[in-house]
């Protein structure tokens, strides 16, 4: 790193961003196990053009079924592992918790984001978080980040209204690569 580099990444939410999210009562789900996982055909790709253009590419990812005894632990970081491999994320953060225990790591709140700004240096004013849902959004909003939201949100409303809405991983990309501060 160059000294006084500016260290830029796109944090990107797991299920509904980089893996598609099954939908139950049109909410989204977590694959239970790595054969669940579908990888969208956009991703890649959209991953590589950030990847190329200096970005760290960073999973935060809340996996409230651990906490709720719904999913083992080892299901889950083999998942983490499984998409870091095929995806070639530079990291990987994870909230284990569950709302209840009011940790610092579970978005809405920027746990995961300032953890990860730290010990890579991030500038988050250069940073964008990519997520499906408001509290992805918020995350990166009150990490200090511009955000980018696929989807429709699920219906949760716009709590925290993102910079742009997207349908998908390559659009935000697109975005992200045509804003002036790169």
């Amino acid at each position: 790193m160059t000294l006084g580099a500016v260290v830029k990444a796109v944090f990107l939410d797991r299920d509904g961003v980089l893996n598609e999210a099954p939908l139950r009562d049109g909410m989204p789900l977590s694959p239970m196990t790595v054969v669940e996982v579908v990888i969208p055909s956009d991703v890649p790709d959209a991953l590589d053009r950030l990847r190329r253009n200096g970005f760290l590419l960073i999973m935060v990812t809340n996996q409230p079924n651990i906490a709720r005894g719904a999913q083992s632990r080892a299901a889950v970081y083999a998942i983490n592992s499984h998409l870091q491999e095929r995806l070639r994320l530079d990291a990987v953060e994870i909230c284990e918790h569950d709302d209840a225990d009011n940790c610092d790591c579970r978005k809405p709140k920027p746990g995961m984001l300032l953890r990860a700004a730290a010990r890579d240096h991030i500038t988050l004013a250069a940073s964008y978080l990519v997520g499906d849902r408001w509290r992805d959004v918020e995350a990166g909003r009150r990490a200090g980040c511009r955000t980018i939201r696929i989807g429709n949100g699920y219906g949760e409303g716009h709590r925290s209204p993102p910079d742009i809405a997207v349908d998908t991983l390559g659009e935000a990309a697109d975005w992200i690569l045509a804003q002036k501060n790169q």
